[in-house]
């Protein structure tokens, strides 16, 4: 669908920067490509890549899911939207860009590993499973990355299309279906072929359509493993095994025959892909239900509230001005689609921090507020970075984090942890700093105490005992405000400006002039409610707006602004109406100023660094962490929120210093090959001839359809770098076991010794660091870290583990983030069946006139219980029995509404309940006793409606979908698709149904 046209002329790419890599690429390629620039690489404009396959599938179940104009939902969806799609897509294609899994044929269903890869295939999902009732959701967006990559080679590796079969293998994901063997080591599959288009070289029983003498085969790529002699190769120009018998290969992954000796086949591949990808989510949908999963890709996300507080003796101000803030918002939202739907509160002294308050219940965080006490202090330093650390963690992507308090921190020594994660959640970290006349040192005795920390700085004080709080909310795009007790009330009306939702930046920036400065912003047309901070101290301030009519803000009122003055904070609001163009800020100051300007508008953009790889896949592979300084990158660019009918063009991005200055200036050119993209294309594509060697932040600029200039900022500071860490693996953690995560770090910059820290959020970690080590010029450094999972942890919990290495003679430094999820240690992943077990089909041709019904057995297979039963689909009822039911329980309407209206007690074991469509899950698991006890049902319903479907869940979270029909008592079959996960059901929505009847 298309989000608006972003580039007249797509397609016009940078194909001088094609060749040479292809002359690079030296090992085969495996699966769908990776990503849009494959197919520049490959010259294969009209591939359909994993990343086109999973953002077109999302999106599709999204709009699905919210039942709306998906013209309107899709421009609504939201910047968190796009970067939750991103990050599943992240995760699709770093499977043919890590080390550890790019060549591991399990990963890919390569080399006939088809009965490995479907078992991991089930890890992924019921990691994924676990993830979401936990409400871990970025882990969850990592292992359904996982999940969908290799799903969709299956259709690209294996013969599955060549067999004539048009619909998707439900075996791989659902135990109960039936299963094509796979042939053995010893089965030749494929014939020589001489050309790069094999037609018809697999062997006749390859391509049978015969199910039950059907054999399944995958092809085998380069030397590892060892392909036997009469098997069939993965194929193409890069593939070292297409030239062993027998030649040729399998491979669909593209349309171009030099890459993919099937390319005729790959349309029909990539559908019956998308369909596995869609059917995926749409089971995921069914067994999460659609609040959580629309929490899982963020959608419409408004922003979180979330709150750092120190709760010593000192604060009782803060807290109460923190408290009748998140009041104020909390009430001028109610009832609004922006209301915040994301709380946390992290209170925070010394020694103790937390514990973590997180709801969607404001009422409830209104409460934890409440609850706050300004007790006890101590000496000084306080555990800030600890509570920020817990803050980010528990907080969505995208948040802004507001901390108050008047202590410096205590432990230091996480400032590059706390600002890895700052960096790698897109987050911003707002202070709210008060100042203590009162403290003082007692020299003799070498003890500091705190008794009541008013809001100066004194001689007593170090000047830059708050530089961490300064650097991490420059780095992070936030502000440091220095304020007083008698306005931390009206500061904290900067909670309020920038948690609303759609804010946008169009100017940020540091100036360390003490004299005259000049910085400007532009405003488009779609901009409201356009908003400058302005932290420090200003001598003088001129606002001129376009025509060049200015207003000194300080002296005098006027029409262009109205200017509010805090101690630490100015706040100036623009006027309506508005004029577009360029606006100017000139000021005089007494020190340093940090300029913030901020208005709503729905276009917004993310972004990411990107290198070629030359790999196992051709493709752009994103760079994790800090690019690397003075060497060429990619810079890709999603914009948000355009309407179909909106024709914008952006044509470039300056990559701009601390303090505004222009750095470097790139080119944007669309990925699309087409002058109207679609969302899954809609990325900007610019080449970086070389990246800065010091810190900027990205401006985007653009015209709209009348040509005015249209300008977004990202606020987070890029810190260039020599060294780069590299996660190679992200295994999974098991109660009771010891987990090795291995990671190499690379060095771009002369010998040196490095330093490697370590933390987690859950003390899992056996040694933290720092580790001092020594690399060579251009030189790496590989390791691992040891994380200890106690025999207690629960299951979908995720330990977020961060890697952070810095030089010891320079100020380079990196980190690394990665999101590791607790599995139980023998999962049952079974899941419930349901049988026919009799009934009436009397369905003549007009269908108004006669019913039909049919019986079932709903009964789990593993250990672990039935949870929920939910009628999804059709008209008729559903009557539960604890034991057989005899045939005069078939029941007319009357009778049905009769049970609905009255509740018994007259034997236990003839329990009864009745399911309609619209009825919530039904919690059935005190219903039944034991593991093994079953259910009996009886589906009844007007033969106008000759399908149903019923959802049935074991504890463990595993699912099976039974379709209902009325030949079904006949047939005997059970024509279901069920999927297994592991973790105890959460349902969102389940509650206990009411209508528990007795039958007698």
């Amino acid at each position: 669908m298309p989000m608006g046209r972003i580039w007249e002329g797509g397609g016009k790419l940078m194909c001088w920067f094609v060749l040479p890599y292809l002359l690079l690429l030296p090992l085969p390629c495996m699966g769908f490509l990776p990503n849009f620039w494959s197919r520049v690489l490959t010259l294969s404009w009209d591939s359909h890549t994993h990343q086109y396959i999973t953002e077109q599938s999302i999106l599709n179940v999204t709009l699905e899911t919210l039942k709306g104009s998906p013209a309107e939902e899709q421009t609504r969806l939201g910047r968190g939207f796009r970067r939750a799609v991103g990050e599943v897509v992240k995760s699709n294609a770093a499977m043919d860009f890590l080390s550890s899994t790019r060549s591991d044929p399990v990963y890919h269903f390569d080399s006939e590993r088809v009965d490995s890869s479907t078992v991991m295939l089930r890890q992924f999902w019921a990691q994924t499973l676990l993830s979401v009732r936990a409400k871990e959701y970025q882990s969850a967006r990592h292992s359904l990355g996982q999940l969908f990559h290799s799903l969709q080679d299956f259709y690209s590796h294996s013969n599955w299309v060549e067999m004539g079969r048009q619909s998707i293998y439900l075996h791989l994901l659902q135990p109960e279906e039936p299963v094509i063997p796979v042939a053995k080591e010893d089965t030749p599959t494929c014939m020589e072929c001489f050309s790069a288009a094999c037609r018809n070289n697999l062997m006749p029983r390859l391509t049978n359509a015969q199910q039950h003498s059907q054999l399944l085969t995958t092809g085998y790529f380069s030397t590892f493993p060892p392909k036997p002699q009469g098997k069939c190769s993965h194929g193409g120009i890069l593939d070292s095994s297409r030239s062993m018998g027998a030649k040729g290969g399998i491979n669909k992954d593209s349309t171009s025959p030099l890459f993919s000796p099937h390319y005729y086949l790959h349309m029909d591949a990539a559908a019956l892909a998308t369909e596995a990808t869609l059917t995926v989510l749409r089971d995921l949908r069914d067994n999460v239900g659609d609040k959580a999963f629309l929490r899982l890709f963020s959608v419409k996300q408004a922003p979180a509230l979330v709150f750092v507080i120190d709760t010593t003796g000192s604060m009782f101000e803060e807290i109460t001005a923190a408290r009748l803030r998140a009041h104020s918002i909390i009430q001028s939202r109610a009832s609004s689609p922006t209301q915040t739907d994301t709380f946390l509160l992290v209170p925070f002294h010394d020694p103790a921090v937390g514990p973590v308050y997180e709801t969607d219940d404001p009422n409830q965080f209104m409460q934890h507020m409440e609850n706050l006490m300004a007790l006890g202090g101590g000496d000084e330093p306080e555990m800030c970075l600890s509570a920020i650390q817990l803050a980010l963690t528990h907080s969505p992507p995208l948040s802004e984090i507001f901390v108050f308090t008047d202590a410096s921190p205590k432990d230091a020594h996480l400032f590059d942890a706390v600002k890895a994660l700052a960096l790698e959640k897109q987050s911003k970290v707002t202070f709210l700093l008060t100042e203590d006349p009162n403290y003082t040192t007692e020299v003799r005795g070498r003890s500091r105490r705190r008794r009541r920390r008013k809001r100066r700085i004194t001689q007593n004080w170090s000047p830059d005992r708050f530089s961490l709080y300064s650097s991490l909310s420059s780095v992070s795009g936030g502000l440091t405000i220095f304020t007083s007790n008698s306005d931390i009330h009206r500061v904290s009306a900067i909670v309020e400006d920038n948690t609303a939702a759609d804010k946008v930046t169009l100017l940020h920036v540091e100036s360390d002039q003490e004299l005259m400065s000049s910085h400007s912003f532009r405003v488009d047309s779609s901009l409201k409610n356009v908003t400058l901070h302005v932290t420090g101290v200003l001598i003088e301030c001129i606002l001129t707006n376009p025509s060049g009519q200015s207003q000194s803000l300080l002296s005098e009122k006027g029409s262009l602004a109205d200017l509010e003055h805090f101690k630490g904070l100015y706040r100036i609001s623009l006027l309506s109406p508005i004029q577009p163009g360029q606006w100017k800020v000139h000021t005089k100051s007494d020190g340093h100023l940090t300029f913030n300007v901020i208005g709503d508008s729905c276009v917004d953009f993310l972004y990411y660094f990107a290198t070629v790889t030359n790999e196992t896949h051709p493709g752009l592979a994103r760079v994790e962490g800090n690019p690397v300084a003075g060497v060429p990158a990619f810079l890709v660019l999603a914009v948000t929120g355009l309407a179909p009918e909106e024709d914008v063009f952006f044509s470039h991005v300056t990559l701009l210093g601390a303090q505004g200055d222009t750095l470097h200036q790139v080119t944007l050119n669309s990925s699309s090959s087409s002058s109207s993209s679609s969302y899954s294309v809609d990325e900007l594509v610019g080449f970086v001839e070389s990246v800065p060697r010091v810190p900027f932040c990205v401006r985007l600029t653009g015209r709209d359809r009348r040509g005015n200039k249209l300008e977004r900022v990202s606020t987070e500071m890029v810190q260039p770098t020599h060294v780069q860490i590299q996660i190679l693996s992200v295994p999974r953690l098991v109660p009771g076991h010891s987990t090795m995560v291995d990671f190499d770090i690379l060095n771009h910059g002369p010998a040196r010794l490095l330093s490697l820290s370590m933390d987690d959020d859950r003390g899992y970690l056996h040694k933290r660091g720092p580790h001092r080590f020594h690399v060579a010029e251009q030189g790496s450094f590989h390791d691992q870290v040891n994380l200890h999972t106690p025999s207690t942890a629960q299951a979908g919990k995720t330990v977020t583990l961060t890697l952070t290495v810095r030089a010891l003679d320079s100020a380079d430094s990196n980190y690394a983030v990665t999101y590791l999820t607790v599995v139980p240690p023998d999962p049952d992943t079974s899941p419930p069946s349901c049988s026919a077990a009799g009934g009436q089909s009397t369905c003549p041709s007009i269908c108004n006139e006669s019913s039909w019904s049919v019986s079932l057995v709903v009964s789990d297979r593993g250990r672990s219980g039935l949870a929920a039963l939910q009628l999804q689909r059709g008209e008729g009822i559903l009557t539960l029995f604890l034991s057989p039911p005899t045939t005069e329980d078939s029941l007319g309407d009357s009778q049905q509404q009769a049970l609905r209206d009255q509740m018994t007690n007259r034997d236990h074991h003839h329990y009864k309940a009745i399911l309609e469509k619209e009825d919530s899950p039904l919690n059935v698991s005190e219903l039944v006793q034991g593991s093994s006890q079953p259910l009996w049902a009886r589906y009844t319903s007007s033969c106008c409606s000759a399908q149903a479907e019923l959802l049935v869940w074991d504890t463990a979270g595993n699912m099976k979908r039974c379709h209902l029909t009325p030949d079904q008592q006949r047939q005997q079959r059970d024509r279901s698709s069920e999927t297994s996960g592991t973790g105890r059901i959460t349902l969102p929505g389940i509650f206990f149904l009411l209508l528990v009847l007795l039958w007698s």
